[in-house]
């Protein structure tokens, strides 16, 4: 039996706390009635019923150490409710360690040791995000208050944008709109974002946004700079197949995914293990991102 199962008797919300349970056991090795009645705010009894109707249906998952109080992984866990992802456990665990406030962390225990590099983060006003949101929601153009880095124009400047979608690059958020002064699409970055008012009718879609539906297949390998040795090592970190992996990326976020990679600058290191990737179809990458940056 695998994580697909489909066990079509067990009400959603049931299901929820049995995924809970196995998400414990894989992630950290157990757990116990305390953690799903905090979690999920059910009575003792009903926590009670969950870990037995879990052992029910996974019986070789789970067992009970009457030292430790506790319900244990066992040795045959095969996993029945959740599906095995690393990257989604240190998203919850980046979550945790965060400690957003009124945020809840996810299902990730607090006693896992985890830190953060401190960022400064750019300040995003939460009531223009909300007008923003419902512009997106409702397909509608929005005035916004722009403050824009461009030398030739200093100060901010009201713009009817139709809005279509978010974006970010892992650094910073923007909102993917159509500039009813330029006549085209454009990204705006929520932070100089200064104010937002005046929703009205936009007969502009997301679909016409052709960079937005378009993905360009990026080709990466390993940086031919460094050593056979190091480029293993850097063809395991990224999962390649035969020294190269396809990455699917919108005509739109070329941009930042060169940025972020830190592409636009390999040639200015010396050490090459500063940019261990570099893209192998290079020529055709560099015109689909100056035809989405034109």
């Amino acid at each position: 039996m695998t994580a697909s199962t489909n066990l079509k008797d067990l009400k959603w919300w049931v299901e929820r706390r049995l995924e809970f349970i196995e998400f414990r056991l894989f992630w950290e090795g157990g757990v116990n009635r305390a953690d799903i009645v905090e979690q999920f705010g059910v009575s003792v009894p009903q926590a009670s019923k969950d870990l037995s109707l879990y052992q029910d249906k996974a019986e070789d998952n789970i067992f009970y150490d009457r030292s430790q109080k506790r319900y244990l992984i066992s040795e045959k866990f095969d996993p029945k409710f959740i599906g095995l992802d690393a990257t989604a456990y240190l998203r919850q665990l980046n979550s945790t360690s965060s400690q957003n406030k009124g945020m809840k962390a996810g299902w990730v225990s607090k006693t896992s040791s985890a830190d953060l590099l401190p960022i400064p983060q750019r300040h995003i006003n939460p009531e223009i995000l909300r007008v923003l949101l419902e512009a997106v929601r409702s397909n509608q153009s929005v005035n916004i208050l722009y403050q824009s880095t461009s030398p030739s124009r200093p100060d901010p400047e009201w713009r009817r944008v139709s809005p279509h979608s978010f974006a970010s690059d892992g650094l910073r958020w923007h909102t993917r709109a159509f500039c009813h002064q330029s006549k085209k699409f454009k990204d705006f970055i929520l932070s100089r974002c200064m104010g937002a008012k005046e929703l009205a009718k936009t007969e502009t879609r997301q679909s016409d946004d052709i960079f937005w539906k378009r993905f360009f297949r990026v080709n990466l390998k390993p940086n031919p700079k460094l050593s056979e040795n190091q480029q293993r090592v850097i063809a395991l970190d990224y999962e390649m197949d035969q020294n190269q992996v396809e990455v699917p990326v919108r005509y739109a976020l070329l941009y930042y995914f060169s940025k972020r990679l830190r592409l636009d600058v390999a040639e200015q290191f010396d050490d090459p293990r500063e940019v261990p990737v570099i893209v192998k179809n290079h020529e055709a990458f560099e015109i689909a991102k100056s035809e989405a940056m034109s």
